[in-house]
């Protein structure tokens, strides 16, 4: 992935000025892109790319231009299916680069609008077409990457779009979340979604029988889709289910792409054992149950270690990257953050992880209270549709903070139309089921274990929880320690948006209103928190949740629990 920023119908934009300030915006978005950096004009729009060289290393630049440069682009993400696409277009089509994004521009051309709907990966691009003066802005139907769109009232036909936010404050008077599945095309000036399954609608609630083959083989396949890279990668394992199976199944995938040696994955050939890592507090669940899959399955594994006076300091760090003042949000991000760091030291710019799994099964604790089948269906669907603001922005500022890419293949779309289709009684818990029991059914094969029994089947650890319970814990008396009762009591005079309900969260909203005094930038963001109207806590830590082995209140065996 990489850092994209366009000023379209720039009111100075032919102007040498108006090239140094787009280049200055763009530049913070250098930590996404440390590779290398491009600047395109044409007819006063303005394209910026920072880039990190992941596919096509040796040719890729960006913006990317058609023949005659009359077609350019600039883009973030990944486009798997980017050799099958070449089937769509004419034989005598010249290929520029090695980059998979550059089939953007000849699909564009060859089949026009309707090109967006047949790319799979994680993307979000603009493309301006000088001939027709039109400008298209996209982005991946879940949303894996983050784009965000700006506008100035004092220059109402200017459009600024950026992978972050912050490059759009100092300019903009207004900034939304570009919606993900969403394409907008100037010419009619409407944003209009392309991404339409049927699993998408509220209100259609499945019935259909689960296949534990179809959905272990549609995993394997998005796992194996995405191991397409020409530098070194590995795996996050933070010892749970998700990051497990991932790694599991990244292993074997990672050893058929050896045995054929066409296949498009020529980094393996160059770092054939497959590197995992994680993180955590001295002592924490996920670092020995990490340590326990890697010895399993086969990998390179690397635990880093983190103090809590460390975490606390990057603190402001993360809030910047992430830009954010989500309590949840947050609270995962710093140890992420902190690991993506270690891992791009050792050379590694690529990893895959295991985000998304939890909205399409449920896996979160708070779904134990779910009432019905029905309404535990419309709340995985609610979660998956606003991934893109809490564990999708996650994994990519986190890493992206570092130039490190994260690939999530829970939320390949061939997948998702499989996972989200499936009757949702049997996703429930009870009768001796767990959470997350179909997918932990699909991968028990006795003869040939994806992972130790135990480690299959052990219980959810949100990721913040996961690193050592005593994390949480800190932040909370810290919050306690930095913000009086008085400062609390009147928070409702600093706030009439979205108030803080604990000092936790009213700590985080000061450094965001620091680092952000824009005010347009409080609408980027919402906050992450369970069911409160199915009688759950609102506070997102999993042992906020009863059915929690660790739940508060009872007395926790961890060794860095309170």
């Amino acid at each position: 992935m990489c850092g994209i920023l366009a000023i379209m119908n720039s009111p100075n934009g032919k102007t040498e000025e108006a090239r140094k300030h787009a280049l200055t915006l763009s530049k913070l978005l250098r930590h996404r892109g440390p590779d290398w950096s491009g600047c395109h004009i044409s007819n006063g729009n303005i394209l910026c790319h920072e880039r990190l060289a992941i596919v096509g290393v040796d040719s890729g630049s960006q913006p990317l231009t058609n023949h005659d440069s009359s077609v350019v682009l600039t883009v973030n993400g990944e486009i798997y299916n980017h050799l099958e696409l070449r089937k769509l277009l004419k034989k005598d089509v010249q290929f520029k680069t090695h980059s998979d994004c550059e089939i953007i521009i000849h699909l564009y051309e060859a089949i026009g609008l309707e090109f967006v709907g047949h790319l799979q990966g994680m993307f979000s691009f603009v493309l301006y077409d000088s001939n027709k003066d039109l400008f298209l802005v996209a982005r991946d139907p879940i949303g894996i990457t983050t784009l965000y769109r700006g506008k100035n009232s004092k220059h109402p036909n200017t459009v600024y779009i950026a992978s972050e936010m912050k490059a759009l404050q100092d300019d903009c008077d207004e900034i939304e979340v570009f919606p993900p599945g969403h394409i907008y095309n100037s010419e009619s000036g409407k944003t209009v979604r392309f991404f339409k399954p049927d699993w998408w609608n509220l209100e259609q609630i499945p019935t259909k029988s689960s296949d534990l083959v179809q959905l272990r083989e549609a995993l394997e396949a998005a796992v194996h889709k995405r191991l397409m890279a020409d530098v070194p990668f590995g795996v996050l394992l933070s010892g749970g289910l998700d990051s497990s199976l991932i790694a599991s199944i990244t292993v074997r995938e990672a050893d058929k792409i050896l045995q054929c040696p066409d296949e498009d994955g020529s980094a393996i050939y160059n770092w054939p054992k497959v590197h995992s890592f994680s993180i955590g507090l001295e002592g924490s669940p996920d670092l020995k149950a990490a340590k326990e899959v890697a010895e399993f399955i086969g990998t390179k594994h690397h635990g880093f270690t983190f103090k809590i006076e460390e975490a606390h300091d990057a603190l402001s760090d993360v809030i910047y990257h992430l830009e954010t003042y989500d309590v949840t949000t947050i609270r995962a991000s710093t140890p992420m953050y902190l690991l993506s760091r270690r891992i791009k030291a050792i050379g590694v710019k690529m990893v895959l992880s295991g985000e998304g799994s939890d909205e399409i099964f449920g896996g979160y604790l708070y779904f134990h209270a779910a009432p019905n089948s029905t309404e535990f269906h419309q709340e995985c669907v609610s979660r998956v549709q606003n991934l893109h603001l809490s564990d999708c922005l996650r994994a990519n500022k986190s890493t992206m903070a570092w130039g490190l890419e994260a690939r999530v293949p829970f939320l390949d779309t061939n997948f998702l139309q499989i996972a989200m289709n499936i009757d949702s009684k049997e996703k429930l818990f009870g009768d001796n089921k767990m959470e997350k029991y179909i997918l932990r059914k699909a991968f028990d094969d006795t003869d040939n274990p994806y992972l130790p029994h135990h480690i299959l089947w052990r219980q959810k650890e949100q990721f913040s929880d996961g690193v050592g319970y005593s994390w949480i814990d800190s932040l909370k008396e810290a919050a306690e320690s930095k913000i009086s009762d008085q400062l609390f009591d009147q928070r409702h005079k600093r706030w009439t948006h979205d108030i803080p309900d604990t000092k936790e969260a009213y700590w985080y909203r000061t450094m965001f209103d620091s680092l952000f005094p824009n005010p347009a930038a409080n609408s980027t963001v919402k906050r992450w928190i369970p069911r409160s109207d199915w009688g759950c806590s609102t506070d997102p830590s999993g042992r906020a949740q009863t059915v929690h082995t660790a739940a508060y209140g009872n007395n926790v065996t961890n060794g860095n629990s309170h």
